[in-house]
C-alpha cells in the first residue's frame, strides 16, 4: 500500500505491468517469427502445386512438412495472444478481443486439417473437415484485420502502433476483397494463391512489427 507523502511508491505497480507488457511484446515478436518460418519452409519445401495452391495444402495429412506447418501456426497463435496481452493500458477493448478471438481460430485451423487440394466451394466438393478448416482460415484472418482497424483509431494505443496498424489495414482490406471475389469468380488458382500469401504475408509483418514496437516501449 502507498504512503502518502512518498513519491513513486504507488508507481511500482505501473512499472512491473510495464516490464510485463514488454516482455509479452519480446515473445510475441519471437513466436512470430518463428512462426512464419515454421510455415514458410514447409510450403516452399512441400510437394504442394506452388502458387496455384493454398498455403493450408502444406498441413495436409500425409504431408512431410505437416507437423512443421502446424508448430509454426500454433506459434502464430500465441503470437496474437501475447500482442493482445501487451497493448498498452486504455486500448480499445474490442482490439486484445478480436487478437484472442484470432488466436483461437488460428489455433483450430492448424488442428483441423483439411484434405488434399484443400477444395472449397462453390467450385470444388468440400468435405467438413474442409469447411471447418477454410471457415476457421477465414475468421482468422478476419479477426486480425479488424484488430488493426480498430487498433488504428484507438488513441491510447500511441502513434507509433496506430501508424503501423493503419498501413497494415490501408493494404490488408483491399486484398482481403480481392481473395473473396477471385475465390467466388475464379476458384482455385494462381490469382487466389498469390494474393492469400500477401494477406498473410501483410497480417504476419504487422504482428511482427507491432510485437517489437511493444517490446521497445518505454512509458
Amino acid at each position: 500500500m502507498a504512503e502518502p507523502g512518498r513519491p513513486g511508491t504507488t508507481t511500482a505497480p505501473r512499472a512491473r505491468a510495464d516490464v510485463a507488457r514488454r516482455a509479452s511484446g519480446s515473445a510475441a515478436a519471437g513466436c512470430a517469427l518463428a512462426g512464419a518460418v515454421a510455415v514458410t519452409v514447409a510450403v516452399v519445401a512441400g510437394p504442394g502445386p506452388g502458387l496455384t495452391g493454398y498455403v493450408s495444402e502444406a498441413g495436409i495429412a500425409g504431408s512431410g512438412h505437416a507437423t512443421t506447418y502446424r508448430i509454426g501456426i500454433l506459434a502464430l497463435a500465441a503470437a496474437l495472444l501475447l500482442v493482445g496481452a501487451a497493448l498498452p493500458p486504455g486500448v480499445w477493448a474490442a482490439a486484445p478481443a478480436l487478437l484472442a478471438t484470432g488466436a483461437v481460430f488460428t489455433a483450430v485451423s492448424g488442428a483441423v486439417t483439411c484434405s488434399a487440394g484443400c477444395p472449397l466451394p462453390p467450385f470444388e466438393r468440400a468435405t467438413a473437415a474442409d469447411l471447418v478448416h477454410g471457415g476457421t482460415s477465414i475468421a482468422a484472418t478476419a479477426s486480425v484485420v479488424l484488430a488493426m482497424v480498430t487498433l488504428a483509431v484507438s488513441g491510447p494505443a500511441g502513434p507509433v502502433l496506430r501508424r503501423l496498424a493503419g498501413l497494415a489495414a490501408a493494404v490488408a482490406l483491399p486484398l482481403c476483397a480481392a481473395v473473396g471475389l477471385a475465390m467466388l469468380v475464379l476458384g482455385r488458382g494462381a490469382v487466389v494463391g498469390v494474393l492469400e500469401r500477401l494477406v498473410l504475408a501483410i497480417a504476419v509483418l504487422w504482428g511482427l512489427s507491432t510485437a517489437t514496437a511493444l517490446a521497445l516501449a518505454r512509458r
